[in-house]
């Protein structure tokens, strides 16, 4: 799929032919991982997948005859359209979807499985967006990870993006290191700590650290600005700050109503909770 500029009719017609404005096309290698890992996962016959989402096409008047299994990516803006008709119709699917609208679904919550994963994916109109998908599949299951399958699509996004090698990971100095960033940090949060030079020895970087290179493959990695090594004492008070720090800048977290710990008892068993499996028990009840 692929989008365009919105016109003023909310859609914009090439060749003749009208569609929705926010229609993307995929990259084709990354439409046959997404195929393929759906085949294994779910034992679809990838003979009987279709693609229903095209320039001037129409879904409903698809045919969908034969056992036919859409994998496609269909245009966001009418998704709960999509997929409220392929679940009347009992049509089986596996959808591309934005990830941080996934659990926006209301009345059919509980009827698919929102397979989430990791993966930015540049559509073929160079738009940027975080996938995840949407699909009938996994008996009972309304959501899960697929550590598999992200890393499969972002090996397949550096490839495309010629970057060729994995992200370096971001590594944590152990208590026993303190630098001036942290301090930083500490005064900014009200604690105040002083170290004595009987206490500490200023390093460059820890023996570990030198023998991975810095992303120019020449240098050795280091401490930005170094770093002091604290004695066991000063340790020991340093895993205590960095304990009350991050209790002090942990956001606030939301409580539970009486209503809602009791929703949380009831779940877990076999019969549906109150109001049913879809059912969006919030502050304002059920939604429409």
């Amino acid at each position: 799929m692929f989008c365009e500029k919105k016109k003023k009719d909310g859609e914009t017609v090439k060749n003749g032919a009208k569609r929705t404005n926010d229609e993307c096309y995929t990259p084709p290698s990354i439409y046959e991982i997404v195929r393929d890992w759906a085949c294994r996962e779910y034992g679809i016959d990838p003979a009987r997948i279709v693609r229903p989402f095209y320039p001037g096409g129409d879904y409903q008047a698809f045919d969908y005859s034969g056992g036919a299994v859409v994998v496609d990516n269909p245009p966001f803006s009418i998704l709960a359209e999509i997929y409220d008709w392929y679940l009347a119709q009992g049509v089986p699917f596996f959808l591309f979807v934005p990830s941080l609208t996934i659990f926006s679904m209301k009345k059919r919550f509980g009827e698919m499985n929102c397979v989430v994963v990791d993966c930015d994916i540049r559509y073929k109109n160079g738009i940027l967006v975080r996938t995840s998908f949407l699909t009938s599949f996994g008996d009972g299951i309304v959501a899960q990870t697929a550590p598999e399958l992200t890393e499969a699509i972002n090996r397949e996004i550096r490839r495309l993006e010629g970057k060729e090698t994995a992200p370096r990971p971001k590594y944590a100095q152990p208590d026993e290191i303190v630098t001036a960033a942290m301090l930083q940090k500490y005064s900014a949060n009200g604690i105040e700590w002083k170290i004595r030079r009987e206490d500490c020895v200023r390093i460059r970087g820890l023996e570990e650290q030198g023998k991975e290179k810095c992303p120019d493959g020449r240098h050795k990695r280091e401490i930005y600005g170094s770093g002091l090594l604290l004695s066991e004492q000063k340790t020991a008070e340093h895993t205590a700050i960095k304990r009350a720090v991050a209790a002090r800048t942990a956001p606030p977290v939301w409580p539970l109503s009486d209503r809602e710990k009791a929703l949380v008892k009831s779940l877990g068993r076999k019969e549906p909770p109150p109001g049913g499996a879809g059912y969006y028990y919030g502050l304002t009840g059920a939604e429409d």
